[in-house]
């Protein structure tokens, strides 16, 4: 009897290690000719100098000192990440609702090297519209992350400046689908799926006028709406994706910064459900502009290029040369978390992360990679030590 039962304890080990276990893929990731994804810098918006003298011009602690929300800690907050580090989640509103969904992650650390903007630890979070009506475009979370026992936010819209049909300068919600973000020096960045990047300048946010979620841009009357939200941050550059010699087009479907590389460097993640072909590619990136760096041809090409075959992929980032990837296995099972380098992987850690991960970013000076959740409900947002894995 004693024997039986050790057999059967010795068994069940064996499959829960199994299934913890991560399994390794067989083949290495190919490497691509990087030089064939590029991107293009597009102009500054003349725009945003004309609304910067109708509107109030504020800043990123501003808008972090006006929070109105706060978020969920300690044990209302269980992501169950593997090697958990960090953790919060947001107010049952924004947990549940199924008008926005979270998409993309960064933070101050991602900023500057110091780990703050303008004296301040903050997280960013993008969520694209979903609900009915009008397309409300994106919004942003500034996350006052001082206090990670106690985080507070507020939401900021993402508006595209324009000048109107009868020659005012004017905005209006910007249609993408923000599935990867990363701050950089002022700029906000978001990936634009099939467009490559826009670029949001966090040096001009906008306080508008509030009362109706359905007002954007200029109205009649010359007041200032952006759907009901207090604050609004301007695009103010596009870079635009394109690639060569027959290259398929790149889907730019998450995107993080990578300050261990030299130079900086943005990796950027390519979904598919199926995992058929899917890419990861580098570009290089400025600190002195907090631009992309350009070739003497005008493009920013690309400094490194695999086809790694990850099915479902959502985020990748890169920690002195080894690239972590998340991939997401629907609404109702867990999440994982893969690694690779240039010759070796992808070994995929199964189950890592919760339901629903989505962008990845690391926050060097904390050793903290995280990543986001979106189904409603179940929304998390939550970190792990990546030199677990």
């Amino acid at each position: 009897m004693l024997r039986r039962r050790l057999l059967s304890v010795l068994f069940a080990l064996t499959v829960t290690a199994l299934a913890f276990a991560p399994s390794i893929a067989r083949a290495a990731p190919v490497k691509l000719t990087p030089g064939d994804f590029r991107l293009a810098e597009g102009a500054y918006s003349p725009v945003i100098a004309k609304l910067d003298a109708l509107l109030k011009v504020t800043s990123v602690p501003a808008v972090l000192d006006s929070a109105n929300r706060d978020a969920i800690t300690g044990s209302g907050c269980k992501p169950g990440a593997t090697n958990q580090v960090a953790a919060f989640c947001w107010e049952s509103g924004d947990n549940a609702t199924a008008d926005w969904y979270p998409q993309g992650i960064t933070s101050t650390a991602d900023a500057y090297g110091n780990g703050q903007y303008e004296g301040r630890t903050a997280m960013f979070a993008s969520w694209y519209y979903a609900g009915s009506g009008a397309n409300k475009g994106v919004r942003v979370s500034f996350v006052d992350y001082a206090d990670p026992a106690a985080p507070k936010y507020r939401h900021v819209l993402l508006v595209e400046p324009y000048t109107n049909a009868s020659g005012q300068p004017d905005f209006r919600a910007v249609g993408v689908h923000a599935g990867g973000v990363f701050a950089y020096g002022y700029y906000l960045y978001v990936a634009d799926t099939w467009g490559g990047f826009r670029a949001f300048d966090l040096r001009h946010i906008w306080q508008v006028a509030t009362g109706d979620k359905d007002k954007i841009g200029r109205q009649s009357d010359g007041s200032y709406h952006a759907h009901d939200y207090a604050y609004a941050l301007p695009q103010a550059q596009k870079f635009t994706a394109s690639t060569t010699n027959g290259v398929a087009a790149l889907r730019y479907s998450a995107a993080s910064l990578d300050r261990t590389s030299t130079p900086d460097s943005v990796v950027v993640p390519e979904y598919g459900a199926d995992g058929a072909g899917t890419r990861v590619v580098r570009f290089p990136i400025d600190y002195t502009d907090r631009k992309f760096s350009e070739s003497a041809d005008g493009y920013t090409h690309a400094t490194e290029a695999y086809r790694v075959g990850i099915k479902s992929m959502q985020g990748a980032t890169a920690i002195d040369g080894k690239f972590y990837a998340s991939a997401s296995a629907g609404s109702g099972a867990r999440g994982s978390l893969y690694t690779f380098t240039a010759t070796s992987g992808p070994t995929r850690h199964a189950s890592a992360l919760p339901i629903g991960n989505e962008d990845l970013s690391y926050r060097g000076p904390r050793n903290q990679l995280w990543t986001l959740t979106e189904y409603p409900g179940k929304r998390f947002v939550v970190a792990v030590d990546p030199k677990k894995f």
